[in-house]
């Protein structure tokens, strides 16, 4: 009887090896016509839509989205360039406030160096105004070496007449450089009303965010208070 089991299995062995394995992957879609197509592999005729990917058991595994166009995935390209370029940005930016609010903790501390700015620019318009006065000085005493000439400036040397030249261009030199000056200490005022303004957000966010991190102060009950 075991000899005859034996031979069974041996000639059923064969036939068993022979049976095909069910496939480890299954591919599922539904056509643009609503046909429900099954494949070991990807459908071609799903390649603009989701696939889904079941298992031996039927369960889902997985998801495959469609299959883009040469100009399609050139397009998703350039909107994920411009989405991590957003990213990137924002990060920036918010580096930025956090730098800006370790360097000023206050309106106070803000205030401080906009003066410091200021006195700095106007240290360098009292150097140019220095100088025109010197320049000034010096053109009355040319103005007075002219007074020879006065009928006939003219016939006033090269030399003196250089000098006049030289001094006036000085002087508007100086000028220019003043007209400069005030407009960076207009460009200082601006940039510090606008740094500012958004400090005076982001300090408001802070307390706020503070204030939801303090815990409620418990009421104290004196032992005597219940009775």
């Amino acid at each position: 009887m075991a000899g005859a089991t034996a031979a069974a299995l041996g000639l059923l062995s064969p036939i068993a090896w022979a049976q095909p394995k069910p496939p480890q992957e299954v591919y599922t879609c539904i056509d643009k016509t609503g046909r429900r197509i099954t494949a070991d592999r990807p459908i071609a005729d799903c390649v603009d839509r989701e696939q889904r990917i079941l298992d031996h058991t039927g369960a889902e595994r997985r998801r495959i989205g469609p299959t883009l166009t040469e100009h399609e995935r050139a397009a998703l390209e350039v909107q994920r360039r411009k989405e991590a370029q957003e990213r990137a940005r924002i990060a920036e930016e918010r580096r930025r406030e956090r730098v800006l609010m370790a360097r000023y903790p206050d309106e106070a501390a803000h205030q401080v160096e906009r003066e410091a700015a200021l006195v700095q620019v106007d240290e360098v318009m009292a150097v140019a105004r220095k100088r025109i006065q010197e320049l000034q000085v010096e053109r009355k005493r040319i103005d007075g070496e002219m007074e020879f000439y006065r009928r006939d400036p003219l016939k006033a040397p090269m030399k003196l007449q250089r000098q006049i030249a030289e001094n006036d261009e000085a002087v508007a030199e100086q000028q220019r450089f003043l007209t400069a000056q005030d407009q960076e200490k207009r460009r200082i005022h601006q940039r510090f009303d606008a740094e500012l303004a958004q400090l005076r957000q982001l300090w408001a966010a802070q307390r706020a965010a503070a204030s939801q991190l303090v815990p409620p102060q418990s009421t104290l009950v004196s032992p005597g208070a219940s009775r």
